[in-house]
């Protein structure tokens, strides 16, 4: 199945200028999901690592099961003002605007190895500050995987010290 088919894009949104992808027709289609997933999971299970890290929210969407699937641990990474416990936090830039990434100071430790999910790479602005913050509580990120790359916004540079794993990719 070609999963590209199964993503709706729509010009834009959220903003004039951008062409979202829209995953929601994907995830609805049963078979898609499934196989979203089970070339993501394929991807992963050849490396050594302790957990699955989501970046909110859409990162959840694929990160959880693959955690399951994978018997690791799964750890959210949260916008601003979502979770109760001490948390470590850092600022970024989006193609379109600016935010913060927030995660809890204990949830993972010094020497822990992880992969971050999140479901669209564009400039890797988020991805960029996800891996910033796992570093900052001493962690290694072993690897990057997103359903989709958009090719043009060059969010590969952004994490050029990493492994990066796309299945869908896009040229805008």
């Amino acid at each position: 199945m070609d999963l590209k088919s199964k993503i709706r894009v729509i010009e834009g949104y959220p903003v004039e200028g951008v062409s979202f992808k829209d995953i929601t027709t994907l995830l609805k289609d049963k078979k898609a999901y499934k196989q979203s997933l089970d070339m993501l999971e394929k991807e992963l299970k050849d490396l050594d690592f302790d957990y699955i890290i989501g970046i909110e929210s859409r990162g959840f969407i694929f990160g959880a099961p693959l955690a399951d699937r994978l018997d690791k641990g799964f750890v959210p990474i949260r916008k601003p003002g979502k979770l109760p416990g001490e948390i470590e936090k850092i600022s970024y830039e989006l193609e379109y605007g600016s935010n913060e990434l927030e995660m809890h100071k204990d949830a993972i430790s010094k020497g822990d190895r992880v992969i971050i999910i999140d479901d669209l790479i564009a400039t890797g602005g988020s991805a960029q500050a996800a891996a910033k913050l796992v570093e900052s509580l001493g962690a290694e990120v072993i690897a990057f995987e997103f359903l989709i790359e958009l090719e043009d916004l060059n969010g590969r540079e952004a994490l050029e010290d990493y492994k990066v794993i796309s299945l869908v990719t896009y040229d805008h």
